[in-house]
């Protein structure tokens, strides 16, 4: 049984000139264990995604329609504060600047005990044992002293094995990763990935990392969504859908990627840029930069097909499916 399920996921934003539709019949799901990745250009509604899951989208935007289930939960028509506690229990954030999770007035610790203790019954005493715990299995050295600095006293890379941390803190289900590793050094980058698969092995949780970096999604995921344009345009298991791309966007992202082994003088990219939210085409939304394009792509918007071992929105594969496909992710 999946453990997050995302169902026909509609997110509007209402405009002084009508209401602009930011993600667009969005469904997949993650099951217990998997690291489930989400990659694609700024804007494709990435983070958005991740915000309507944890609850966390801003003003004016709202869930027009469509459902987001936890364990089989509705959580998409919670009140806030029966949210702030499935948020906290259930499931877990992690952004991409640690400091806007980290509160420099408290230590580390107060900010991990609070935590732990409005979620879990437990003492303070045990609480503290347990914030040590969280430390040491993030990889923070000297946890048991530590554990009364402040966020400043920590460097960039120990700042976000603290929100990782304090993530964990109640024991979620699920994680939500929104770029976790972009504002860190690489060699600070490799370790926070490889803490992330860890946390998958040992405690079972499953992980919605969302990045821009397709070297991070290689490496760290088991299946990948490629959003483009408040859409999924494709989705399937990683190395799949890394190796033989099935839709026109992903192949263009594929490209883009320098080749180390290969003497080129220009490097290759997809021209043109997103659609505005307010000038998103008719028919396929990447019409206007796909170098594949034809006539049927002009005027109808294809839903995710069966395109080998993926599934795509892309004309492309309607030969290989009889009816476009309910969007979940198998």
């Amino acid at each position: 049984m999946s453990l997050l399920q995302v169902n026909h996921l509609v997110v509007e934003f209402p405009h002084r000139r009508g209401t602009l539709r930011a993600l667009d019949d969005i469904s997949f799901e993650i099951a217990p264990g998997e690291i489930l990745g989400v990659v694609g250009e700024s804007g494709a509604g990435k983070s958005l995604t991740g915000a309507a899951i944890i609850g966390l989208l801003e003003p004016p935007g709202r869930i027009a329609s469509g459902e987001i289930r936890l364990e089989g939960q509705r959580i998409d028509n919670l009140d806030h504060e029966a949210m702030r506690h499935i948020r906290g229990r259930k499931i877990g954030a992690i952004f991409q600047d640690p400091l806007t999770s980290l509160n420099p007035l408290y230590t580390i610790g107060r900010q991990l005990m609070e935590t732990i203790r409005t979620h879990l019954p437990v003492g303070e005493d045990e609480a503290r044992r347990r914030a040590i715990g969280l430390l040491q299995d993030t990889g923070i050295p000297g946890a048991a002293q530590r554990i009364d600095h402040y966020p400043h006293q920590f460097s960039g890379g120990m700042r976000q094995r603290v929100v990782i941390a304090l993530a964990l803190a109640a024991e979620p289900k699920l994680i939500v990763a929104d770029e976790p590793t972009t504002a860190l050094d690489v060699s600070i980058q490799a370790q926070i990935i490889q803490l992330l698969k860890k946390i998958c092995k040992d405690r079972g949780a499953a992980v919605m990392l969302i990045t821009h970096d397709m070297g991070v999604i290689a490496e760290t995921c088991d299946r990948v969504a490629v959003m483009y344009a408040g859409r999924i345009a494709e989705v399937g298991p990683v190395q799949e859908v890394i190796h033989q791309p099935a839709h026109p966007y992903t192949s263009g992202l594929m490209a883009a990627i320098p080749d180390m082994t290969m003497d080129r003088a220009r490097l290759n990219q997809i021209d043109g840029a997103m659609p505005r939210l307010n000038a998103i085409p008719r028919g396929c939304a990447y019409n206007p930069r796909c170098p594949r394009v034809f006539d049927r792509c002009l005027e109808e918007r294809p839903d995710l097909l069966n395109a080998g071992a993926t599934r795509a929105a892309c004309w492309l594969h309607a030969a290989h499916s009889a009816a476009p496909i309910d969007g979940i992710a198998a």
